[in-house]
């Protein structure tokens, strides 16, 4: 055991891994979405317009069929049960039940969220979990909002977008601070402690209701899923103390029933409603008795509307607590949630609980982090753990129900079953999973997920392990091999990185934690070579080793839509497409060399008389081979296949094939090269690799090598080149990449140029040479360019709420960062390159010196500047950036300016932007 797993934290893990004692930790936590409505999953419509058919507005008012949101929210990891909070300030129309933002269309940049709340605090088991929400106490500005940012889509399509702070909302500081903990006493016994502060200079009103309810699955008629087990009810009510029973069922096969209570101390009333659709706001029919909107409307009318069940029962319940607040000061209120009946919930022990699990949180991240660090990078790593466990979400989608129809009414239109997703009937999504950004984003997105399981392979390599793992089993896959990209189009292609991701995840496990879970990586091994065979079957269109695969996860970065180009019968060879598939065949291939290796604790029936596996080096030198029929390909060595390498700007570009005529600029045969200088020519250099030569003789001797030197012999035109090195070197390494020396070396004179790419705040995805020099394509009489746009596009291109031509993303930077690393390995100081530092100069640097000046100005947009004190990424906002209870409050945006590092996009994408805890690791780790 180390010193990780000595902690109180780390012991929780284990016992929740194990199940030992029956400790599951994990089965309450952060999983209530931040928002339902507007999703895929929620959507019947007819033509599938997911954001108009389920809207913010109806929201408080509809029952949801796949999950449930909320504000702080916690439910158990079935989501039968939840709990959030809702606010009234007596201004606004509406209860503060759920976030508000802006559906894509009606956002300038696409969809976004307008509100201000902070993951502070979680822990790998939640048994501590604290979120800040800011209420305006002024009425919320929802009309000036859509309307603002209406205005400026059709006004100003480059402008930034208008966000709540602009409205005024919090000038004087007229708002509230409302922090919520959660604190287990053990794996169902939550002690919950609601403070809120006002910060404003005059004495104001609040309404919190701490919110308790079931999700609904009794209206869609499934005869194993009935009301008749299902409800809240009061069992006391007095000055000091009110309790709410919960009785659910826990299994609907075999009916056993669950229960368990909400202490609430003091509250001024119980208020109860159904969990069910108020049909007759919506013309559908008359309602039945209490509805979900009961609470709300009861709450705004200040009593007069009898829109709650006087019964003391229902499927939806809160604790009002009617709250004046003077300036300054703070007001407590505490709840608890447990499995047990108890007589005194709010004993002495329950606010030792709290601050023994804030302690042992504390002690945890400690011994993640045990290097001497600044007490600054440590809060923004801290709230970038934080932002990827309150990003954990129950997801709940069953694509053949829902094309169907459930066996209530109403039925789905029949349009359905030829439109979103028609292919993947087989999916049925029922899991704890990590969300991009559990507002903007409240859905998995494959290649997201991979690195999300970087990081949090920190803190939790299990649930990092089962991540990646169950995105290859049969209820996600496809049958034909493909992995889910995302609900709006499962089909969509996204980089194949998840190798990578579970190669990384094995050996943070494996140097943090001492594990070298060999099983999973046989296993995922085993399901991600199906995933390669669709690749080489499906994106491979000429058999010639060039792969397409569409927008690639890379948006508007081309001058085309990728995956709709409306150019007809015109294809592209990508260089990225092709890149990635030369990293997943270099991943699969280092994954089979650690494979081949006999582990004498191997369970395996596949054993071998000699202390290596032998099909795992067959494995290895499929992937090789493949490797160098790639590379080939890929840099025309001794082939006549399409040079996608331009040897006048010494930069890869994509090929656009179109009928010869089409496209202006085209030779005889319609080929253009597409000069763009974007991410697409540096994903090149992700294709490296290094195995030891230790490894090869001991446990590849027998096929791998010989395969080696018969390519040696007999296939000299792949392999007499930089791009492989079939003999070690002087470290003992044998080297694999796509880009040779000299490339290597042009390519990096582009990318360290202040110039192109390279930005005080890491690697730009487009380079800033566009910014003078637009790139401009002519075909059928249309234009399309590029040009360079450091913040928002103006261009509507995948939604317009995401921007590839010119912002610095997280994920592209992570693995150039990691590839210069490799380079190092092999290379060292053969390979000095000119560079400036972060304080200008321009210095002779190795590659590995490099890495680490990238390594830091990616960390430095979130850190205070030691002279100005100011944060980057939060730009020129001045709440942020001086005021006390704003300025230490960390956001990670989707991608960030360009040129000045500010955050830009999702703002709570703590997703792959929480990459930076892993570079604060690695940072750390190098200092120490």
């Amino acid at each position: 055991m180390n010193k990780i797993q000595e902690t109180a934290e780390g012991k929780r893990l284990i016992e929740d891994r194990d199940r030992s004692q029956n400790k599951y930790w994990k089965r309450w936590g952060s999983y209530l979405s931040d928002r339902q409505w507007g999703t895929v999953r929620e959507d019947y419509s007819a033509d599938g317009a997911a954001w108009d058919y389920f809207s913010h507005d109806q929201a408080r008012s509809r029952t949801y069929r796949w999950g449930e949101d909320g504000i702080a929210g916690i439910s158990d990891n079935y989501q039968r049960v939840c709990f959030a909070i809702a606010l009234w300030n007596e201004k606004d129309p509406i209860l503060k039940e759920r976030l508000f933002g802006l559906t894509n269309s009606e956002g300038n940049h696409g969809e976004d969220v307008k509100e201000y709340y902070f993951y502070l605090d979680n822990t790998p088991t939640h048994s501590y979990m604290k979120y800040l929400y800011k209420y305006p106490q002024k009425a919320f500005p929802y009309t000036q909002l859509i309307e603002e940012n209406r205005h400026r889509k059709s006004t100003n399509p480059a402008a930034l977008e208008y966000e709540l702070i602009d409205t005024g909302v919090f000038d004087d500081n007229r708002y509230f601070d409302v922090f919520v903990e959660y604190a287990k006493n053990s794996p169902e016994d939550i002690h919950i402690k609601i403070s809120v502060t006002n910060r404003g200079s005059e004495t104001a009103k609040l309404h919190l209701l701490p919110t308790i309810w079931l999700r609904n699955t009794w209206s869609w008629g499934y005869k194993n899923q009935t009301k008749e087990f299902k409800y809240l009810q009061a069992i006391k009510t007095d000055s000091n103390l009110s309790v709410i029973e919960t009785v659910y069922q826990d299994n609907e096969e075999v009916k056993t029933l669950r229960r368990g209570w909400l202490y609430s101390e003091a509250p001024k009333e119980l208020l109860f409603t159904e969990n069910e659709t108020n049909k007759k706001r919506f013309g559908w029919g008359e309602n039945s008795g209490p509805v979900k909107d009961g609470i709300n409307d009861y709450i705004v009318s200040f009593g007069k509307n009898k829109t709650v069940n006087s019964t003391q029962k229902g499927t939806k319940a809160a604790a009002h607590y009617d709250l004046t607040i003077n300036p300054g000061e703070t007001k407590v209120v505490r709840l608890r949630l447990s499995d047990q009946n108890l007589d005194s919930p709010f004993g002495n022990d329950f606010e030792t609980v709290l601050q023994t699990r804030q302690k042992e949180a504390d002690e945890f991240y400690q011994a993640v982090c045990p290097s001497d660090i600044s007490k600054d990078m440590r809060n923004v790593q801290r709230q970038s753990f934080a932002g990827m466990l309150w990003s954990k979400q129950y997801y709940h989608y069953v694509v053949y129900d829902w094309l169907n129809g459930d066996p209530n009414p109403p039925k789905p239109p029949e349009q359905r079953k030829w439109g979103r997703n028609r292919e993947w009937d087989h999916l049925f999504n029922e899991d704890i999973i990590s969300m991009p950004d559990a507002w903007e984003y409240p859905w998995f997105a494959a290649w997201d997920l991979a690195f999300h399981t970087v990081t949090l392979a920190l803190i939790d390599p299990e649930f990092a392990k089962k991540q990646l793992y169950i995105f290859t089993r049969e209820w996600y896959m496809h049958p034909n091999g493909q992995l889910p990209a995302y609900e709006w189009a499962f089909g969509d292609v996204n980089p194949p990185v998840h190798a990578w991701a579970a190669w990384r995840v094995y050996n943070i496990e494996k140097d943090m934690y001492g594990t070298a879970d060999r099983k999973f990586l046989e296993e995922i091994f085993q399901k991600l070579s199906i995933y390669f065979t669709w690749w080489v079957n499906r994106k491979d269109a000429e058999g010639n080793n060039l792969f397409q695969g569409g927008f690639l996860g890379l948006d508007n970065i081309g001058v085309l839509d990728r995956s709709n180009i409306q150019i007809p019968n015109a294809t592209i060879e990508q260089s990225d497409g092709t890149s990635w598939m030369a990293m997943y065949c270099l991943n699969l291939l280092k994954i089979a060399t650690e494979l081949a290796k006999e582990d004498s604790n191997s369970k395996s029936s596949i054993k071998s008389s000699k202390n290596y596996r032998s099909e795992y080096e067959d494995m290895a030198s499929k992937f090789f081979q493949h490797f160098l029929l790639i590379a080939d390909a890929m840099n025309k060595v001794g082939g006549t296949g399409v040079d996608i390498w331009d040897k006048e700007d010494k930069f890869y570009y994509d090929i656009l094939k179109a009928p010869p005529g089409v496209v202006q600029g085209a030779n005889n045969e319609g080929v253009l090269l597409m000069k763009v200088r974007s991410m697409v020519g540096l994903i090149p250099l992700f294709a490296v690799e290094t195995i030891e030569q230790e490894i090869v003789d001991k446990y590849l001797a027998s096929d791998f090598k010989k395969r080696v030197y018969w390519f040696i012999n007999n296939r000299p035109q792949l392999t007499q080149h930089e791009n492989v090195s079939v003999l070690p070197n002087q470290k003992g390494l044998y080297y694999l990449s796509l880009v040779n020396k000299e490339r290597l070396k042009s390519i990096l004179e582009r990318l360290l140029n202040e110039a192109e790419f390279l930005s005080d705040y890491g690697i730009r995805a487009l380079s800033k040479y566009h910014k003078d020099n637009p790139y401009v394509l002519r075909a059928n009489g249309q234009e399309y360019r590029v040009e360079y746009e450091p913040a928002e596009s103006k261009y509507g291109m995948f939604g317009g709420n995401s921007n590839w031509r010119g912002p610095i993303w997280f994920p592209v930077n992570y693995l150039i960062i990691e590839s210069l690393l490799k380079f190092h390995d092999f290379w060292g100081d053969q390979i000095k390159v000119m560079c400036a530092t972060s304080s200008g100069e321009k210095k002779e640097m190795n590659l590995q010196e490099v890495a680490n000046e990238l390594s830091q100005r990616l960390i430095k947009i979130f850190l205070k500047n030691p002279t100005s004190g100011k944060r980057p990424v939060y730009g020129s906002s001045e709440k942020f950036q001086n005021d006390p209870h704003w300025r230490d409050l960390i956001l990670f945006y989707e991608y960030f300016h360009g040129d000045i590092g500010a955050g830009i996009g999702a703002s709570h994408q703590t997703g792959w932007t929480g990459l930076v805890a892993e570079l604060i690791q690695k940072s750390a780790q190098d200092i120490t």
